[in-house]
Formats: C-alpha cells, sequence, structure tokens
C-alpha cells in the first residue's frame, strides 16, 4: 500500500482469543477506563476497543522538533487488556502519514515480547468517496492498515516522521495531529463460523452468470450489528471488482479468519469511523468466502474500499500481505468462483474491460470516465502497491478462470 511498506510481519502471538470486554464508547480518550468503564468485569458484549493517545519519545529521534511537532511519537512498554488486532489511527482522513510505523506486542501464552512489527499505512486509499454522506459524516479519520497478532495484553508502539530538504540539514515531514494507538479485540462467538450458506443446484440466474459458491454469512462470522450505521446504501449495479489484500499479515490460522474479520470490521466502524466494514466480500487463505458489508450478497452495495470507484463496483479482500508472499491457490480460486457469479448476474465478463466514473482520487479527477478491467487490482484504481505485487500478478489467471466458470 502507499506509504511504507511492512518488511516484516514478525512472531504472533497466541492463537487464542480473549473473552470479550464491554463495548467502548466513540469518544477517544488517553485511557481504557475512561473509554470503557466496564472493561475490568468480562461482560457478555463482544469485543473492545483500547484506544492510547500517542505521545512525544525522547529517545532515538530522526529529527529535532520545531514548529511541526515531535519527529517521534509512540506508546511506551505497557500492560493492557487483552487485544488481537493493532492499527494507529489520526484525526484528518485527507493528510497522510509520511512515515515508519511499528509495534512491539507481548504474547499472553508465553509472555514474551516480539520484535517490531511494521504497519502499513494506508493513507487515504481507502473509504468512502468524496461528497458522500458517509465521508461526510465528520466521524471518519485517517488510519493504518490494521495488524493482526493474536491474543495479547503488551503493547509497545512509535511513529517515526520521514526526513526531507537537503540531507546536510534534515527535516521531519509533520505527523498527522490525533495519533492514537487502537488495540481491538475482537471478542468470541458461539455462532457457526465455519459454516458456509449452501450451494443451491440450481440453474443459473442468468446466461454466463457462474454457480454461487458458498459464503459464510456475516452472522456466520459473528458480525455484531449493533456497531454499524441502521440501513443500507445500493449503487445501480456492479460493473467491476476490485481486489485487495488485507494487510493484516500471514500469520493466522484459517479457523482464526473469522476473528480477523470482527476485528477488521471493528477497527473499521470504531476506529476509522465508517458505517460499516468496507469490503463487499473477503476471502481467507484456504479459500473460504465470507460476506462483508451488509445490504445483501447479490446486491450492489455501496462499500468504502477503492476510494474514488466504490460506485458500482465491489471490492474483494484477499486476508493476508502480499507484497513478497505468494497467495494461495485456493484464495486465487476463490476470487474467480465469487466474481463469477457476482459479475455474471449482471451480465459482466470477467475478462473484459468496463468503464467507471472516477469519484475524486490521486489518479483520476472527480467525474473522468475510467477504463479499467473489470476484474481490477486495488492499484488500478489508487496510486498504491494493494492488493500486493504477489496477488496483482494472479489476477490474469483469475479472471480467465472466472470466465471458465461463467462458460465464456
Amino acid at each position: 500500500m502507499h506509504g511504507y511498506l511492512a518488511t516484516s510481519i514478525g512472531i504472533t502471538c497466541a492463537a487464542t482469543l480473549a473473552l470479550p470486554l464491554a463495548a467502548p464508547a466513540t469518544a477517544a480518550p488517553t485511557t481504557l477506563a475512561a473509554r470503557d468503564p466496564a472493561a475490568s468485569s468480562e461482560a457478555s458484549t463482544p469485543g473492545s476497543t483500547q484506544s492510547l493517545r500517542l505521545r512525544p519519545l525522547a529517545r532515538d529521534r530522526v529529527a529535532t522538533p520545531g514548529p511541526s511537532g515531535p519527529a517521534e511519537q509512540g506508546v511506551t512498554r505497557r500492560d493492557v487488556h487483552r487485544f488481537s488486532l493493532v492499527g494507529v489511527v489520526w484525526d484528518d482522513p485527507d493528510t497522510e502519514l509520511h512515515g515508519r510505523v511499528q509495534v512491539r506486542t507481548r504474547s499472553t501464552g508465553t509472555g514474551t515480547w516480539s520484535a517490531w512489527q511494521d504497519l502499513e499505512t494506508h493513507n487515504a486509499e481507502h473509504g468512502a468517496d468524496p461528497g458522500t454522506a458517509e465521508r461526510a459524516s465528520g466521524r471518519v479519520r485517517g488510519a493504518t492498515a490494521p495488524l493482526w497478532v493474536g491474543d495479547c495484553d503488551g503493547v509497545e508502539a512509535r511513529v517515526r516522521a520521514e526526513s526531507a530538504g537537503a540531507t546536510a540539514a534534515p527535516r521531519s515531514v509533520p505527523l498527522p495531529g490525533g495519533l492514537r494507538l487502537e488495540l481491538v479485540d475482537p471478542g468470541v462467538t458461539t455462532r457457526a463460523a465455519e459454516v458456509p450458506e449452501s450451494v443451491p443446484a440450481e440453474r443459473r440466474a442468468k446466461p454466463y452468470a457462474g454457480p454461487r459458491p458458498g459464503i459464510v454469512t456475516r452472522s456466520g462470522w459473528g458480525a455484531d450489528e449493533s456497531l454499524r450505521e441502521r440501513g443500507f446504501r445500493y449503487t445501480a449495479k456492479v460493473k467491476a471488482a476490485f481486489v485487495h489484500h488485507s494487510a493484516t499479515g500471514n500469520n493466522y490460522r484459517c479457523s482464526q479468519a473469522p476473528s480477523v474479520i470482527r476485528g477488521i470490521y471493528r477497527y473499521h466502524v470504531r476506529s476509522l469511523g465508517w458505517r460499516d466494514i468496507g469490503y463487499n466480500f473477503l476471502i481467507d487463505k484456504c479459500g473460504k468466502i465470507y460476506e462483508g458489508r451488509a445490504g445483501g450478497v447479490k446486491r450492489a452495495v455501496l462499500g468504502a474500499h477503492t476510494l474514488g470507484f466504490n460506485s458500482n463496483s465491489m471490492g474483494v479482500a484477499v486476508l493476508g500481505t502480499y507484497t513478497s508472499k505468494q497467495p494461495t491457490s485456493a484464495a486465487v480460486k476463490a476470487i474467480a468462483r465469487l466474481t463469477a457469479w457476482k459479475l455474471g448476474l449482471y451480465g459482466v465478463n470477467p475478462r473484459g474491460k468496463t468503464y467507471l466514473k472516477s469519484g475524486g482520487g490521486n489518479l483520476y479527477r472527480k467525474g473522468r470516465n475510467v477504463r479499467l478491467n473489470v476484474i481490477s487490482g486495488h492499484r488500478d484504481g489508487f496510486a498504491t502497491d494493494c492488493p500486493g505485487k504477489k496477488l496483482y500478478a494472479k489476477l490474469g489467471t483469475a479472471r480467465t478462470t472466472a470466465a471458465r466458470y461463467q462458460g465464456r
């Protein structure tokens, strides 16, 4: 993704999940107790979010602080309530973070600390399109990609500003205001998260529509529907699919995928201020497909996945980071199965081209009609490395396979 790319995902924490804490308020106080008064008692509400304000760090400065503020901010090593996913957010979603974001975490299972792990800096490449109600809600924040770390109860973080200007007199690029570390406990669920929808033995709804694949519903992966906004929003049709990687790291078991998705969901809604999870669908490395944003898997649900091109498209995120790691063949096949069915419902050829009108972004001005592959990578609509070099290289295979599933 745009910004500093993760070079090491490091060591995951223990695989088991913590018992859920009480749901936090939407404000961002500096302590867990202020945000979640009931956090000390294990309540029945699934999941919680701890928000820790970043402070200037005295050590390891990369530049002398000036009018723009300290060159390094962070959270010193401390004990916290259990969490499994971590990210950094800031106040203005249109402000880019130019620098390096790293965290260390302590495993609840072993009590050992991980090495420093890098978080990919999203900046403004995800989210609702400019001018939409979701974007203009006043709650939206800038953020890094979240990182899945497993079950942890200790954390340390640092954000170092990038240096700019002449090497003889470097200056730091200002860090965004309101930096906070978000620690997400996805909670536990007793629902049958591993049971997908059955694949009906029915005739194709339209010519060239691929058969419907099994899809784990929101209730299947344990979505807390009280988190998201009420109601649904739709566009006219689905003309294209944008493929993403979640950039949450590859150190998860497929049995943990529902927990990873619950963590992303809570991060998108509670920490970033979105109305729901941004992606329309998610796929784990074992090839299982999950329903994302609510509104119906057959419908043209308006997502928040590809800034500028959310209308008349769908966003599909493969769980993991595929900058240098190859995606599994099962995940690539699942992309093909899903797009063959969903694009087929709207009469679209996965191997074809289409036009989408830009809603505004860093590659195309607002209102421009842009010719794109029907199955595109995130980087085709925005200047980003998403979905990672290795996954992007597999999209040709996904297009060909999807067309074959459609009978073309």
